[in-house]
């Protein structure tokens, strides 16, 4: 008797037949007759763990793909109403007058990017970086904004009839007629 291992690569020289077999790696054991009789390697509870491992990355790669193709969006288009924008970092960008109405933007980093007249009624920014950023004219109406860092940001006009705001900060901020301070106050 001869032991071989049937490799993913050899799955299509030995046909359909080996196929689903083929790609748990196999042994196959081969008889006097040429009969090919598979029998499972130890190491297939192993292999089964590392193939739902791969599927849960694929499933990962998935989502920030799309989240990928709305950052690309945004940037072509200016238009990017209810993306996800969770995690993207658009540090320096110009995003003068873009609509990012309902978009998410948690944990996104906004830092030094220029929103002039952009409107994010409704948006979601949990965690968001917007240090450095200019919110001129901007509309960020019903959002929510919590634990948000406009550190050194330019609010001038910046609408936030609405929002939910908890825990920013304001620290070397620029803030003129826009409705926002540590204590919650409005003062023009």
């Amino acid at each position: 008797m001869k032991l071989f291992t049937v490799s993913t690569n050899r799955k299509h020289a030995l046909g359909r037949a080996f196929n689903r077999l083929a790609t748990y790696s196999a042994a196959a054991v081969l008889g006097a007759t040429g009969t090919a009789l598979l029998t499972p390697q130890p190491a297939l509870a192993q292999q089964r763990v590392d193939q739902a491992e791969v599927n849960h990355q694929v499933i990962e790669q998935q989502s920030a793909a799309a989240n990928v193709a709305d950052v690309a969006q945004l940037l072509e288009t200016g238009f990017c109403r209810g993306c996800n924008l969770t995690g993207a970092d658009l540090t320096g960008e110009h995003l003068i007058g873009v609509d990012l109405r309902g978009a998410n933007l948690t944990d996104a980093v906004l830092s030094g990017a220029n929103l002039e007249g952009a409107d994010l009624t409704g948006a979601t920014l949990i965690n968001t970086d917007l240090s450095g950023a200019f919110l001129t004219h901007t509309l960020l109406d019903e959002s929510v904004i919590s634990n948000v860092n406009f550190s050194e940001a330019t609010l001038i006009y910046t609408s936030l009839e609405g929002a939910e705001i908890n825990d920013v900060d304001l620290l070397n901020a620029q803030v003129i007629n826009t409705p926002i301070s540590v204590g919650g106050s409005y003062d023009q």
